[in-house]
């Protein structure tokens, strides 16, 4: 064979390979857009800003093949219906507290916090490390959700009273924003626990529609402005020693991605919670 003649063939066999390989690459990436719901309002940059901060990490990760649009609680559900819209698959991923779906099933309780419980560092540990992660999406495959850890607050806050608590008995009566098993706590001295979410509980403290609220800590209550219309605050909040943010994929949604894609989704929410 004549050298010019082979070079040639060599070319055109490069060429032919390059366009063959161009197709696989581009399946093997698809573009994919989620919408997320959270339950937190946009003015938390501290809990929606992680929101964002992931969506922002898995985009990033796959050359923005992958995108993740971020709400705001009542954006597209409101803040304490983000597990429906996951299961029901209205939404293919969620930023919420499972806790908050404690009347569903008390098991919801453990994905985030319960009263007396550990604290952010063993909460993720046992998350990650404890067989936590095997154990609640084994629960969430009712819900056709898996889970992923995605950030904390650390310990929070006793919460806001519009009136002095001196003794137990000042429980009696109260009505109280809190919800799942530290609320069934309160009610045996008499307290009203509510569920109401973060968007909702400054216009119901200002009405006096409720007597207290806890949320998280001073940073995040004050851009609530819990400090405004509730001015006596107490320290700890035993009920949430270490609380997780918790990141609900719609389980066939989960299924449908390439591997890629879900390490990608890995690493955005370990990013979240360092």
């Amino acid at each position: 064979m004549k050298r010019r003649e082979f070079l040639k063939a060599a070319g055109a066999g490069s060429v032919a390979a390059t366009a063959l390989a161009a197709p696989a690459i581009a399946q093997a990436n698809p573009e994919i857009k989620w919408r997320m719901p959270c339950s937190w309002p946009k003015s938390l940059e501290t809990i929606y800003g992680g929101a964002d901060m992931f969506a922002k990490a898995v985009g990033e990760a796959t050359d923005n093949k992958f995108q993740i649009q971020t709400f705001a609680a009542g954006e597209i559900v409101p803040a304490l219906q983000v597990v429906d819209a996951v299961q029901a698959g209205t939404v293919e991923i969620g930023h919420t507290a499972s806790y908050y779906y404690f009347g569903k099933d008390p098991t919801f309780g453990f994905g985030t916090s319960v009263a007396f419980g550990p604290n952010a560092r063993i909460n993720q540990g046992w998350y990650t490390l404890g067989g936590g992660r095997e154990v609640l999406n084994d629960f969430y495959k009712k819900y056709n959700a898996i889970s992923l850890l995605c950030g904390n607050t650390g310990c929070q806050m006793g919460g806001w009273f519009r009136k002095e608590i001196k003794t137990v008995a000042d429980f009696n009566g109260l009505k109280f924003r809190i919800g799942g098993f530290p609320g069934r706590v309160l009610a045996k001295f008499g307290c009203v626990p509510q569920q109401i979410g973060a968007p909702d509980i400054y216009p119901a403290l200002e009405k006096g529609t409720i007597d207290a609220a806890e949320w998280v800590g001073p940073y995040d209550d004050e851009k609530l402005g819990f400090n405004k219309v509730a001015k006596y605050y107490y320290y700890p909040g035993w009920w949430e020693g270490g609380p997780i943010s918790m990141m609900l994929i719609n389980e066939k949604q989960w299924q449908s991605l390439p591997k890629s894609y879900q390490a990608a989704l890995q690493a955005a929410c370990t990013e979240v919670c360092v």
